[in-house]
């Protein structure tokens, strides 16, 4: 076959996949109490009001504003309480002039009210809550099953600042109006999503399926974890580094067999994975030595095949992206910190369009770098670094090695990009570090 080797920018390698891949999620009802991290597969919108009803926002008195200007300590405004409002009740006071209503935090705001004054800002000064009761022929109670409702006496109180028009009180639909786009199709459910969601009565949503990403690790030098490693041999890193990796990114990864370094073996399962799966991430067989074996295999899996056939960054240079059928195929070198680094590029993104949800939010954060690093121009150069704070200020060491040692990784907390562009970064330059 053809030579398909043709290093391209990562940015360039994306736009090239994006210009044919076409992804229609999937999606299933699910139960919004339940639906935790899964993503959207259509927008919502509020159904009505939230609240339906004016609320109070602490506790004190429903009143009308008008009634309170010019109150001070030295000269309060007198206002005669006439009711109370109960919780989870409506409000059925009426108020006159210079009348107000007891009410507490998150109750209902009577109708002729349009503030609450604060009970902090107010004294009571007169009269008491009676209770009522069946008198007997003598002239005590008489003991009675039924049971005894309290009556509302009034009283006045003193108010000593003033409020203003909707001071202290949340508006009919002042958190969300009817007919509002609560949540974007593509959003992943957050715990306050589930929660405005359960407010709205909304009680179930359509959500993105999981898609299935085959995981293919290949190479006659890897043996299983739970094996003892021969002369030449290491165990699997990769498959199950890249399955956690999968499932962060919202996939379900479906892990295979390691095959050996040969044509027919690594076509059968590739094209077994790719049948059950709706991606295949095939890790090793990129690299120089194994990159025809493996292109030549994914070129046969479907048109339109490869796309994308190195990318300009280090590590991963020996990426493979393609398009089989409708499918994405993504060949990872077998290094682990370079699989990392491509994952992160392009196959969580690519999982992410299966699911039909926005780019996901990187964790950054800035530093200042340890030391000089230095970088070839015409390529992106990804960088592991541990952060240190010296002296109050962040700072990000860089964790070198090659791309073959796991441990890398492991000591380190995140990564720095070095533009293409660039000759390196001098020590001391600020720098945004992504978080792992």
């Amino acid at each position: 076959m053809p030579e398909l080797f043709d290093v391209h920018t990562p940015s360039d390698a994306w736009r090239k996949f994006m210009a044919l891949f076409r992804s229609v999620p999937r999606a299933e009802r699910v139960a919004v109490a339940d639906a935790l991290d899964r993503v959207l597969a259509a927008p919502l919108n509020a159904p009505h009001d939230l609240p339906g009803f004016p609320r109070s926002t602490v506790d004190g008195y429903a009143v009308a504003a008008l009634d309170t200007y010019g109150a001070s300590a030295g000269l309060p405004a007198l206002l005669e309480v006439v009711g109370e409002v109960a919780m989870g009740e409506a409000a059925s006071v009426r108020l006159d002039e210079a009348q107000c209503a007891l009410v507490h935090t998150g109750g209902m705001i009577p109708a002729d009210a349009d503030a609450v004054v604060m009970v902090e800002h107010t004294q009571r000064v007169g009269g008491t809550e009676g209770k009522g009761g069946k008198q007997g022929k003598d002239g005590h109670e008489d003991e009675v099953s039924v049971s005894v409702v309290p009556l509302f006496s009034p009283f006045s109180i003193e108010i000593y600042r003033p409020v203003a028009v909707g001071q202290n009180v949340i508006q009919i639909g002042e958190d969300v109006r009817r007919g509002d786009l609560v949540l974007p199709a593509g959003h992943q459910i957050r715990p306050q999503d589930i929660g405005g969601l359960l407010a709205l009565g909304i009680i179930e949503i359509d959500a993105a399926i999981a898609p299935r990403v085959g995981i293919l690790s290949q190479g006659d030098e890897v043996v299983a974890p739970e094996e003892t490693p021969g002369p030449g041999q290491v165990r699997d890193i990769n498959s199950y580094t890249l399955a956690a990796l999968t499932r962060r990114a919202g996939g379900v990864p479906v892990l295979y067999p390691i095959v050996p370094d040969r044509l027919e073996a690594l076509e059968a399962a590739a094209r077994q994975a790719l049948d059950e799966n709706d991606m295949l991430v095939i890790s090793a067989g990129s690299s120089v030595s194994y990159r025809d074996m493996t292109a030549q295999v994914i070129q046969g899996l479907g048109e339109p095949g490869i796309l994308v056939h190195g990318v300009s960054v280090k590590p991963g240079k020996p990426t493979i992206l393609a398009l089989c059928g409708d499918k994405p195929v993504c060949g990872l070198p077998g290094n682990p910190v370079s699989a990392m680094v491509i994952f992160d590029l392009f196959v969580a993104p690519a999982i992410r369009l299966l699911l039909g949800a926005q780019a996901a939010a990187k964790t950054q954060v800035p530093a200042r770098l340890a030391r000089n690093v230095a970088s070839a121009t015409g390529r992106e150069d990804y960088v592991q670094v541990r952060l240190e704070t010296r002296e109050g200020e962040q700072w990000a060491v860089p964790v070198f090695g090659k791309s073959n040692l796991i441990y890398t990784l492991i000591r380190s907390d995140g990564v720095i990009r070095i533009p293409q562009d660039s000759n390196g970064v001098a020590q001391g330059s600020w720098v945004t570090v992504e978080l792992h």
